[in-house]
């Protein structure tokens, strides 16, 4: 699970957007993790839409005041959070925002969460109910942390023991994810079925267990991952539907809806950078 990551500023300083953004010097220790903090420096504030992602998002919040996370079930304050592949219509606020977020790969977060997305309660969850005393601990640790070095090689190192001890995802699911990453999406379920020597019954049964979506569905976000961040780089959207392996124009229009909750042209308009991750 070693990564070989490029090493990156400590500290970028955004005067337009009012965001502190820290990297780890040297990148993560393990590979399917990548990490960042970040501090609102002049008061912004943060009201972000969650979007569906090929990854599992765990923000740390580092000071007293919870975050507002909004899904369907309503509204909950949560310090600490994890959001899974798909959660659905959700949005997270915050004032005076300062936190440290990770986006984990399925198999990095089927080994470091402790628990299959498939069994995780609700789209976003409290970190506190995943890792117990662990979280609150953590927390603890990363106040007295006295700079962002500090604190992002402490969750390093926190990641680094409950990898040691972790359960490993199926080699047969984690190649099928591979796949389905390293083609862009752009695969048959038969294809990948045979790939691994499995039915499409077992294949559908044993990756959404350990994935949290059927490999339909998680082949579908792969797709419109790309094809979301062509549309976001101002990339035409027909261009952008021809590329990504959409059968016109009317398909990427109903993927986008369906995992990002809006049209193509609203996502496109969105901010070319998002100040404090998600």
């Amino acid at each position: 699970m070693r990564s070989h990551e490029m090493e990156q500023d400590p500290a970028d300083h955004d005067a337009e957007d009012g965001w502190e953004v820290a990297h780890p010097l040297g990148g993560t220790t393990l590979g399917g993790v990548r990490m960042a903090g970040f501090r609102d420096r002049i008061a912004v504030g943060l009201d972000k839409r969650v979007f569906a992602q090929p990854s599992v998002v765990v923000v740390i919040g580092l000071g007293d005041t919870p975050f507002t996370v909004e899904d369907e079930r309503g509204a909950q304050p949560l310090t600490s959070f994890a959001a899974t592949l798909a959660p659905g219509p959700a949005r997270v606020r915050g004032e005076r925002v300062e936190c440290i977020e990770m986006r984990l790969s399925p198999p990095a977060a089927y080994a470091l969460l402790g628990v299959a997305p498939s069994d995780l309660t609700r789209p976003v969850i409290s970190l506190e109910d995943v890792w117990g005393r662990q979280e609150r601990r953590l927390r603890e640790q990363l106040a007295e942390g006295a700079t962002w070095q500090e604190r992002l090689a402490l969750v390093d190192e926190f990641l680094l023991r409950r990898a040691a001890r972790a359960p490993a995802m199926t080699f047969e699911v984690a190649a099928v994810w591979d796949h389905i990453v390293a083609r862009r999406g752009q695969v048959r379920v038969a294809e990948l079925a045979e790939s691994c020597g499995w039915s499409r019954k077992q294949l559908w049964s044993r990756f959404s267990a350990q994935i949290g979506l059927t490999p339909k569905r998680a082949a579908m976000l792969v797709r419109f991952d790309h094809a979301a961040r062509a549309l976001r780089a101002g990339e035409n959207a027909i261009d952008v539907a021809l590329t990504c392996g959409y059968v016109d124009q009317a398909h990427l229009h109903r993927d986008v809806l369906a995992f990002a909750g809006c049209t193509p042209r609203t996502l496109a308009a969105g901010p070319r950078r998002e100040g404090g991750g998600f």
